[in-house]
């Protein structure tokens, strides 16, 4: 299913994958441009030496809010306009640094009906570009059914 398609409750099917999403090789220039957009000003992003020497890092690092921020357009990327990404839940478990590509993925792994529209579970992650996975995570996006209305807005999660 291509990005910009309309998609539906009854199109996700368990185990298939979402579109994904590729970010890079991600530079310098979008490392600052970031951080100046979250007034983020950790020199981890944007000054090498205190990178390497002072903090002994390998090189300058992705910030963990842009990452954060491939994983939701993913999300919503997929759901359309029409969708609603409800929860989102992911860890930092490995440094992604600059210069590398980046590839958002996510999974269908349960499905289930709810009130006018259908609940879809993601098992998701970031993979950089030797294939390490740095940001393993899930999601719960609300879809509408095929032939119903769009999800409601403001979205009402329903009751466990």
């Amino acid at each position: 299913m291509a990005i910009g398609t309309k998609v539906y409750y009854e199109d996700a099917a368990v185990g298939a994958d979402i579109p994904q999403l590729e970010k890079g090789p991600l530079t310098t220039a979008h490392l600052m441009r970031w951080s100046a957009a979250m007034e983020n000003w950790h020199k981890i992003h944007y000054d090498k030496p205190f990178a390497i020497e002072h903090d002994k890092l390998p090189e300058l690092l992705i910030n963990g809010s842009l990452k954060q921020q491939f994983v939701m357009q993913l999300l919503t990327d997929w759901a359309g306009p029409d969708g609603w990404v409800w929860k989102a839940s992911f860890q930092f478990r490995a440094m992604n640094v600059v210069n590398e590509t980046l590839r958002i993925w996510g999974r269908v792994s349960a499905k289930r009906d709810g009130p006018g529209y259908g609940l879809v579970d993601i098992e998701l992650g970031i993979v950089d570009d030797k294939g390490k996975e740095s940001t393993p995570g899930k999601a719960t996006v609300a879809l509408p059914y095929r032939g119903g209305k769009p999800v409601p807005y403001p979205f009402v999660p329903p009751q466990a």
